[in-house]
């Protein structure tokens, strides 16, 4: 399989699979860190104590992991940059929850973003391969 294929399959999957994680058992799902640390950050507290936080950690970390494994090396550096940008606005927010909730949001649409500029370039690829 080529790598282009295998981008575009891997970012189709990433797309379909990301709303289906809510879809397992609470047990099976957690924060994208250990609720279960003391002293955890006033922020992470609240992710863990609201689903409905949680459930947007872990489709944002999910989202990311899969964009970063996509990406080509010289874009994971950017990526990762912004990621520890967004930790710190998250962190920022405290336990206030609405914040909380407009930061995920807010990351959600710039990860989505990634994820359609890999695809268009990885179709591009395609034709480009398919010409030659």
């Amino acid at each position: 399989m080529s790598r282009t294929r295998f981008l575009t399959s891997s970012l189709a999957a990433l797309t379909l699979a990301a709303p289906l994680i809510t879809a397992l058992p609470q047990s099976a799902r957690a924060a994208s860190f250990d609720c279960r640390t003391p002293g955890l950050a006033p922020d992470e507290a609240a992710i863990c104590q609201n689903i409905d936080l949680n459930d947007m950690d872990v489709r944002m970390v999910t989202t990311f992991e899969l964009l970063r494994e996509v990406l080509p090396m010289g874009s994971r550096g950017a990526l990762e940059t912004a990621q520890i940008e967004w930790l710190e606005k998250r962190r920022a927010c405290e336990a206030n929850l609405d914040c909380l909730a407009a930061a995920y949001a807010s990351r959600m649409a710039e990860l989505r973003n990634a994820v359609g500029e890999v695809i268009k370039m990885t179709e591009t690829q395609g034709q480009t391969t398919q010409s030659n």
